[in-house]
């Protein structure tokens, strides 16, 4: 099953954007994932083991810092087309 995952990592200490970069950069190391990143979130889009498996070992790389810090996710079982825009208009 394809499923698309959104993640926003907030570190809660002083100097969080390298932290945040890391675990990002953990995210992309598997090329079997599409992935987005904008100012926000992170969105990446695969196959639900994979997705998990991906998540879950930049999430342990991040946590074992020691640092205080908070990984908000949503997940939806299907595969959005994260790299295109939406089309509001047709939404209407």
């Amino acid at each position: 099953m394809r499923i698309t995952a959104e993640l926003s990592l907030y570190p809660l200490h002083d100097d969080p954007i390298p932290t945040i970069l890391e675990f990002i950069d953990g995210l992309d190391e598997n090329a079997d994932l599409e992935m987005t990143v904008n100012q926000l979130s992170t969105q990446i889009c695969g196959e639900l083991e994979e997705v998990m498996r991906c998540v879950r070992a930049a999430l342990q790389r991040s946590f074992a810092s020691g640092r205080p810090q908070v990984l908000v996710a949503k997940f939806l079982n299907s595969d959005l087309p994260i790299r295109e825009p939406p089309d509001l208009e047709s939404a209407r």
